[in-house]
């Protein structure tokens, strides 16, 4: 899906944006227009707390709940509203489905879109150059050195975040998690399953109630 470039807000962003965030912040700080702590708690949450916890519990419902997978890959949007999972970089969601015979892969070509409602702070490697050109352009290539290695027949379809709409691979489920509840399923849904670069392997049996 094309970007606008006139439209995106990101392409307005310097060359090293890092460098201006930290300048940005560091001024904040000193004119006590910020506080740290409150800073550092809004971090973590998106982090650890909201994402990508979110997302992974999404996952563990869809593969438990056949009607609930359909009405995610048709219109996700509703469930969303109706779980909290929604807000600032989430609003237009996409739910694509991994088979046996596609494999996705989300990338923003021009920033890093990214929902992060369901998987938190998009981690670094997202948003560098490299991977947001070559995803594109040799995606088997670029899903080896994640360790993916798909068949030939395995069909890989990039998709390509904008600010009108945002995407989330729905990973396939594990074998070996039969009878599994949502939140044992939850505990082994990754980020990266989410974004297309990881896929989940076998479980060897029952995850006990409390394990990471």
């Amino acid at each position: 899906m094309p970007h606008d470039h006139h439209d995106h807000p990101h392409t307005d962003l310097p060359s090293e944006p890092s460098l201006r965030v930290k300048a940005l912040e560091s001024l904040l700080l000193q004119k006590q227009l910020i506080n740290r702590d409150a800073l550092d708690e809004i971090i973590d949450t998106y982090q650890n707390k909201i994402g990508p916890q979110n997302g992974a519990k999404l996952v563990a419902m869809a593969w438990t709940d056949q009607s609930l997978k359909q009405a995610l890959l048709d219109d996700p949007m509703p469930v969303l509203q109706q779980l909290g999972f929604y807000g600032r970089q989430g609003e237009h969601m996409k739910i694509v489905e991994n088979t046996d015979d596609l494999h996705n892969l989300v990338v923003c070509t021009l920033c890093s879109c990214y929902p992060w409602p369901l998987l938190g702070i998009p981690p670094s490697w997202y948003k560098s150059d490299a991977y947001r050109a070559r995803a594109v352009r040799e995606p088997r290539k670029v899903l080896s050195e994640f360790g993916v290695d798909l068949p030939q027949a395995t069909k890989v379809r990039v998709w390509d975040s904008t600010a009108e709409i945002r995407y989330l691979v729905l990973p396939q489920r594990p074998a070996g998690t039969e009878g599994w509840d949502i939140p044992q399923l939850q505990k082994i849904v990754t980020r990266n399953a989410m974004i297309g670069t990881e896929i989940l392997p076998p479980q060897n049996g029952t995850l006990e109630s409390g394990e990471a």
